[in-house]
C-alpha cells in the first residue's frame, strides 16, 4: 500500500522522523486518492482506459475539492504528503506542482521544522528541472518565517544553494532561485558565503577564497554577493559605485586584482578533472577551459571590480584574458561572455593604454559577436577621450617600439639583427655578422647563444606584419571616407609613425595653407614635403581629380618608379551610369556572372565584406554580401545566388552575381538609398570592390575551362572570357601604356582595342586585358596556359608601380611568348603549332 511505503521512506533516524510521520497520519484520507488514482492510471494504459478515465478525473476532482476545504494545519499536513508522494525518477512520474503552488500560497502558520522536510525533499528530487520549480514553491513558505524560523532552517538552505549551483537548470529560473537563496542566507546570516558560491576548486578562485577562510567578515561577503549579482555584459552605474564601495569596505582591491590576474594567465581547469564546463559539450575527450558556466557570473563581477579599482595595471590583464577566453588557437574553450566582459571593461577604464590594448585586440580576434564588442568598445573609448571612433584607431597604431624609420635593431653576441618595414608587405629580420656579412638566417652564434631574444625578435616581426597588413586595409578603406585631418595631426599619427608612415609616405595626398579656407586643394607627390604652410591634409582620389591630372601622376609613378601600397594614382573610376539612374536604387553593372563560388566567399572574407553561406540549407538559397564604407556610414549589398543547375554537394561550386544595392545608417538601423544618392567616393569604392570580385572569381578567367568537358555555363564563357573591358581592365591597359615602353620587348607588344597583341616568331597573339587569355592570330585559336602556383608569375621582372596580379600574370605571359621558339613545356607548344 501506498501509505506504507511513504510511513516506511519517512522514517530516516533524522529529527524530522516524527513531522513527516505526523503528516502522513493527519492526512490519510489524502494517500488513500492518491493510491486510488495511481490504480487507476495503470488501468488507463490497459483495455479499460475510457472507463478508467472517467473514473480518473472523478478521484481528481474529490482531491481538489478537499484540499480547497482544508485548514491551515491540515493544509501544511497535505503539503508535506504531495511532496513525500511525488516521484521523478526513472520508474515512476507523479507530480502535484498545482496541487503544493495553491496550497503553500493559502495556508499560514508554518513551522521551522515543516518547511525543512519540504527543503529536504526538493533536493532529492531526481530531475533537476523538477527540483528547480519544487525548491522556488519551498522558498514561498520560507518567506512566511520570522527570523528565528529562517535561522533554524538555516542547514537546508545551504544545502539547497549548493545542490542548485551545482544542477543544470534553465537559466533565469536558476538565477531567480539563486539569488532568492543568498538573500534568505543574507538576512540570517550576513559574514556567510554560501558554499559553492566561490568555486572550492577552481585556481582562479584561490586569493578570494583564501580570504573567505581566513578573514571572513560580512564586507566581504556582501562584496562576493554583489560579485555574483551581474549577469549582462555591462553593469549600470548604480552597480559600479556599489561595487566601488563594497570593495573599499571590505579592503579586497588587492584580492580582485590577484583574481583578474589568475583568469588571465594562471592555470586552466580541465574537463577530465574537473567536470564538463557546459552541459552542452559532450564526448569522451577533454578540453581545458577557464571558468565553469555556473561560476560565470563570479568570474565576470571580478572582472568589472578590478578594471574599476585596479587602474592602469588591470588593463593588460583585461587584455590577456580576453584574447584568451576570446582568441582561436590558445588550447582554451572560448567563452565570449567573459571575453566580452573584458572588452567592455577595458574600453570604460579609461585608461590610455587600455585602447592600444583593444586595437591589438582587434587584430588578433576573429570571432564575429566579439569583433562587434571591439568596435563598440572602441566607439565607446573613443567617446571618453572627447574624439570620434577613426581618431581614436588611428592613435592606437601600435608603433611596437619601432624607430622613425621602421626599424629596431638589437646587438646580440656581436651580431646586430635589425627587424625592418621593407615596404608595404615585408617586414624581414636581417643578421650582420661582425665582419660586417648579412644574411637573412640567424648565424648559429646567435640561435645557440641567445634563443629567446632571438625568438623575442621573430615574435616582433610577426606582430608588425599583422599591424602593417591591418594598416594597409585601414588606410586604402580611407578612399571612401572623404575624411581631413588637422597638418600637424596627420604628420604624428600618419607620416611620422614607424608602422603606418611606410604607407603614408607612398601615396598621394592634397594640402590647403593656413588661413586658405576656400582656396584650393594641392596634391604632392609620394615621398615629397608640402610647400607653403600647410594647415589642412586629405587623401587623393582619382575621381576628384581632372582627366589631365590622373594621367599625368600616373605618367609620374611610371617615370620615376614609384610603388604605391594599393592602386590610387591608377585607382578604378567608377561614375553611375544612365542604366543605373533608370534602376533608381540597384545597380546590375555586375550582374548576371557565373563565378567559382569557393574563391567568391574567400575573397569576401579576405576584403572584409561579411556574407551568408550558400548553400543546400535554410537561408542558403539567397546570398548577400555586405561592407561599410564612408567611415561605417554608408553600405553596400553584393546579391548573388547559387548557379542555375549547379549539382554541387551542400555548397554550389558556382554562383551567379545579381544587385548591387546601397543603404544609409539610420541611428541603428540601415535605411536603403537611391544610387544617384550615394557619395561618388562611397559608389566608386564600393563598386570597385563588386568589380574585383567578378573579374577574379568568374569563369572567363579561368584558362583551362574549355578542358573540363562542360557545356553548362560555355555560352558565357565564351562572352565574357574576350568581351568588353571592366574599369579594372581599363586601367590595366592605362598601366600598360606607360610600362610597355620600358620593356625589352616592347617591338613585339601593340594594344589594340581590349587586347595586348604580342608578336612571336611563330605565330601572333591577342591576351585579353581583362581575363588574361589568349588567342592566336589568324582564326583565334584558344591557346590556354596555366602559370604555376607562385612561379612565371612577372613579379620581380618588371616594375609595377602597384600590385595587381592579373597584370603581373598579362606580363609573364607576353614575357614568355614573344620568345616563344624557346618554349620547352610541349602541352603549349602542340597548341601553338596546331593553331599556327
Amino acid at each position: 500500500m501506498l501509505y506504507d511505503a511513504l510511513v516506511a521512506e519517512s522514517q530516516r533516524r533524522d529529527s524530522l522522523d516524527d513531522v513527516r510521520s505526523d503528516a502522513l497520519d493527519r492526512v490519510r484520507w489524502l494517500v488513500d486518492l492518491l493510491e486510488r488514482q495511481r490504480t487507476e492510471h495503470r488501468r488507463l494504459i490497459g483495455h479499460e482506459h475510457r472507463r478508467s478515465r472517467a473514473a480518473g478525473a472523478a478521484i481528481q476532482a474529490e482531491i481538489d475539492g478537499r484540499l480547497a476545504a482544508c485548514a491551515d494545519e491540515e493544509g501544511r499536513a497535505a503539503v508535506l504528503c504531495l511532496m513525500l508522494a511525488a516521484r521523478f525518477d526513472n520508474t515512476s512520474y507523479w507530480q502535484y506542482d498545482t496541487e503544493i503552488g495553491s496550497l503553500i500560497s493559502r495556508v499560514r502558520g508554518w513551522t521551522p521544522e515543516e518547511v525543512a522536510v519540504m527543503l529536504l525533499r526538493a533536493t532529492e528530487y531526481a530531475m533537476g528541472y523538477r527540483f528547480a520549480r519544487a525548491l522556488g514553491l519551498v522558498l514561498n513558505a520560507v518567506d512566511q518565517l520570522d527570523a528565528d524560523g529562517r535561522r533554524a532552517v538555516m542547514p537546508w538552505l545551504r544545502r539547497a544553494h549548493t545542490q542548485l549551483m551545482d544542477t543544470t537548470v534553465e537559466a533565469r529560473l536558476r538565477t531567480s532561485l539563486v539569488q532568492r537563496l543568498r538573500a534568505l542566507l543574507a538576512s540570517v546570516d550576513e559574514a556567510h558565503i554560501p558554499d559553492g558560491l566561490i568555486p572550492a576548486d577552481a585556481p582562479w578562485a584561490a586569493p578570494l577564497r583564501d580570504r573567505a577562510k581566513t578573514e571572513p567578515s560580512p564586507e566581504l561577503a556582501g562584496l562576493v554577493r554583489h560579485l555574483v549579482s551581474l549577469s549582462g555584459p555591462r553593469p549600470t552605474q548604480r552597480w559600479r559605485a556599489t561595487c566601488l564601495e563594497l570593495t573599499d569596505a571590505a579592503s579586497a582591491r588587492d584580492v580582485v586584482a590577484d583574481v583578474l590576474r589568475s583568469l588571465a594567465g594562471d592555470e586552466v581547469l580541465c574537463s577530465a578533472g574537473s567536470g564538463a564546463h557546459t552541459a552542452w559539450i559532450h564526448g569522451d575527450h577533454h578540453y581545458h577551459y577557464v571558468v565553469h558556466q555556473n561560476d560565470g557570473d563570479l568570474a565576470r563581477g571580478v572582472v568589472w571590480a578590478a578594471a574599476l579599482t585596479g587602474g592602469p595595471a588591470a588593463v593588460r590583464h583585461l587584455s590577456a584574458l580576453a584574447l584568451r577566453t576570446g582568441g582561436h588557437g590558445n588550447g582554451v574553450i572560448e567563452d565570449l561572455k567573459l571575453a566580452g566582459a573584458a572588452i567592455n571593461a577595458l574600453a570604460e577604464s579609461g585608461d590610455p593604454a587600455s585602447l592600444e590594448a583593444l586595437w591589438r585586440l582587434r587584430s588578433r580576434i576573429k570571432h564575429r559577436a566579439l569583433r562587434k564588442q571591439l568596435d563598440t568598445a572602441l566607439v565607446t573609448a573613443a567617446g571618453k577621450q572627447g574624439i570620434t571612433a577613426g581618431q581614436l584607431i588611428e592613435r592606437t597604431v601600435p608603433d611596437h617600439g619601432l624607430a622613425p624609420d621602421g626599424s629596431l635593431e638589437r646587438e646580440l653576441g656581436g651580431h646586430r639583427v635589425r627587424v625592418a618595414i621593407e615596404d608595404a608587405t615585408t617586414v624581414r629580420l636581417t643578421f650582420t655578422r661582425p665582419d660586417g656579412g648579412t644574411s637573412r638566417t640567424a648565424p648559429a652564434a646567435v640561435k645557440d647563444g641567445f634563443p629567446d631574444e632571438l625568438q623575442e625578435l621573430k615574435d616582433l616581426a610577426k606582430e608588425v606584419r599583422g599591424t602593417l597588413s591591418a594598416e594597409r586595409a585601414r588606410v586604402e578603406a580611407l578612399m571612401s571616407a572623404g575624411r581631413e585631418w588637422p597638418y600637424d595631426e596627420w604628420c604624428r599619427y600618419y607620416r611620422d609613425h614607424p608602422v603606418t608612415g611606410v604607407l603614408v609616405r607612398a601615396l598621394i595626398w592634397e594640402f590647403r595653407d593656413v588661413g586658405d579656407a576656400d582656396g584650393e586643394w594641392r596634391a604632392v607627390a609620394p615621398m615629397a614635403e608640402p610647400p607653403g604652410e600647410p594647415e589642412r591634409v586629405r587623401l587623393w582620389h582619382p575621381i576628384l581629380a581632372s582627366t589631365d591630372e590622373v594621367r599625368a601622376w600616373r605618367e609620374r609613378l611610371v617615370a620615376e618608379r614609384l610603388r604605391q601600397p594599393f592602386k590610387q594614382a591608377f585607382r578604378e573610376i567608377y561614375l553611375l551610369t544612365p542604366a543605373e539612374e533608370e534602376t533608381g536604387v540597384y545597380s546590375n553593372r555586375f550582374a548576371a556572372h557565373v563565378v567559382h563560388y569557393p574563391q567568391l566567399y574567400a575573397l569576401f572574407k579576405e576584403r572584409g565584406w561579411q556574407a551568408n553561406f550558400l548553400g543546400r540549407h535554410d537561408g542558403g538559397y539567397d546570398g548577400k554580401a555586405r561592407a561599410e564604407f564612408g567611415d561605417g556610414e554608408w553600405r553596400a549589398c553584393f546579391h548573388h545566388e547559387p548557379a542555375a543547375d549547379d549539382d554541387g554537394g551542400y555548397a554550389p561550386d558556382h554562383a551567379a552575381t545579381d544587385q548591387v544595392r546601397f543603404e544609409r545608417r539610420d541611428g541603428r538601423r540601415w535605411r536603403e538609398i537611391p544610387l544617384a544618392e550615394v557619395p561618388p567616393l562611397v559608389f566608386s569604392e564600393a563598386m570597385r570592390d563588386v568589380d574585383l570580385f567578378v573579374g577574379v572569381t568568374s569563369i572567363a578567367a579561368d584558362p583551362d575551362w574549355t578542358d573540363r568537358g562542360e557545356d553548362r555555363h560555355a555560352v558565357y564563357w565564351r562572352t565574357a572570357t574576350f568581351g568588353a573591358l571592366t574599369a579594372s581592365a581599363e586601367v590595366r591597359r592605362a598601366a600598360l601604356e606607360r610600362i610597355l615602353p620600358r620593356l625589352k620587348i616592347a617591338h613585339r607588344c601593340t594594344l589594340d582595342g581590349r587586347f595586348l597583341v604580342v608578336r612571336g616568331d611563330l605565330t601572333t597573339y591577342r591576351i585579353h586585358l581583362g581575363s588574361a587569355n589568349i588567342l592566336m592570330e589568324p582564326d583565334d585559336a584558344y591557346l590556354c596556359i596555366v602559370p604555376s602556383p607562385g612561379k612565371g608569375n612577372g613579379k620581380g621582372k618588371v616594375f609595377l608601380p602597384f600590385e595587381d596580379d592579373r597584370l603581373s600574370l598579362i606580363l609573364s605571359k607576353a614575357l614568355l611568348l614573344a620568345a616563344d621558339t624557346k618554349i620547352t613545356d610541349a602541352t603549349i607548344l602542340t597548341q601553338i603549332k596546331r593553331g599556327a
